[in-house]
């Protein structure tokens, strides 16, 4: 057993309730894994017992409320639950967030401009890109609403852009239903809100921060509007992004097919050369990884959050992107989270 294992009540909903007795505990290290701080209290020295009581650093807890993680076993353990491993997982996500702003938008031997070299020509593509957002406007084309005209960029452009920020639709419940989400103290309203726009360069300090140790003289930050919009809308939200994700690739092989850009073979060598060429859909290949990784990541950090009957399958699907996301929002048990 890894030295940061916690051992927690089989019930994993964190809500606290005034009366609510104390499960059987033992929290190793003094670290008890998502707990809020204003569920503790010390009190005096230990009476250490099976029915009522538990330890953190030779003091007693009393705990209102249920457990809000359930135990982990063998590979289930995240490596962020080991104090070592947490500081080198720590310094490798600062030290990656330091060569993603450098290496994508300030140095110049990436392909594609940097941020301060931008010609208007990245400019326009930019904008004709945001204005296809989620191909809302191409849509109300094709069925004769004209409004306004949809800028024609290649599909393969408008593709790659639209399953970016669709997986980024998707991280938002994720975000507010992580159960260690009150070790970053800022608002994670304007971080998801950022990451809509730069992706990582938000996302990437949230997962360092989010190991930080407890804050014992924190008090659990409310959830948002937004916050609580997000998760009891989770399952919507997991079938508009994974549609917005299936619609882009699709879009990206077979869209206008009208207008000449050609079959899968020359879509495929636009790819090659657009992403060896352009900063923009650069940087969306190294988004792709990276939210591939920290979506198996936090998914399983929190597979207590998921029906008891759907735990098994999402566990497994994590590790496919977009689709072990899907399968987390279609699968979360709201009862357990607030």
């Amino acid at each position: 057993m890894a030295c940061g294992l916690l051992l927690c009540s089989k019930q994993s909903a964190p809500q606290l309730h005034p009366s609510s007795s104390l499960p059987s505990q033992i929290v190793l290290h003094g670290r008890f894994r998502g707990t809020p701080a204003a569920a503790w209290s010390s009190r005096r020295w230990p009476t250490i017992s099976g029915r009522s009581g538990g330890f953190l650093l030779g003091r007693r807890l009393p705990f209102k409320g249920s457990a809000p993680c359930t135990a982990k076993k063998g590979s289930d353990v995240s490596p962020s639950e080991v104090g070592p491993s947490r500081r080198v997982l720590q310094v490798a996500l600062w030290a990656a967030e330091a060569i993603y702003i450098l290496w994508l938008f300030l140095l110049p031997y990436a392909p594609g401009d940097p941020v301060w070299a931008i010609k208007l020509d990245t400019i326009n593509d930019i904008v004709g890109l945001s204005l296809n957002f989620f191909f809302i406007l191409p849509l109300l084309n094709t069925v004769g609403i004209h409004v306004m005209e949809a800028p024609v960029l290649h599909p393969m452009a408008e593709g790659l852009f639209n399953f970016v920020i669709g997986w980024t639709l998707l991280f938002a419940p994720l975000l507010f239903t992580d159960c260690q989400r009150d070790r970053y103290k800022g608002s994670l309203d304007l971080l998801w809100g950022f990451q809509m726009f730069l992706t990582n360069t938000f996302l990437i300090p949230y997962m360092a921060i989010r190991l930080n140790d407890i804050d014992m003289k924190h008090s659990p930050s409310k959830p948002s509007q937004l916050g609580l919009l997000m998760t009891n809308g989770a399952s919507v939200v997991g079938m508009v992004g994974g549609t917005v994700c299936l619609v882009s690739t699709l879009w990206a092989v077979f869209g206008r097919s009208d207008v000449g850009f050609g079959g899968i073979a020359d879509r495929w060598e636009f790819l090659e050369r657009y992403v060896g060429s352009e900063r923009l859909a650069y940087a969306f290949i190294w988004d792709i990884c990276l939210y591939a990784i920290f979506q198996t990541w936090l998914i399983g950090d929190n597979l207590q959050n998921v029906k008891t009957n759907n735990e098994q399958i999402v566990r497994n699907l994590r590790f496919i992107p977009v689709v072990g996301l899907v399968a987390y929002l279609l699968s979360l048990d709201k009862e357990k989270i607030f």
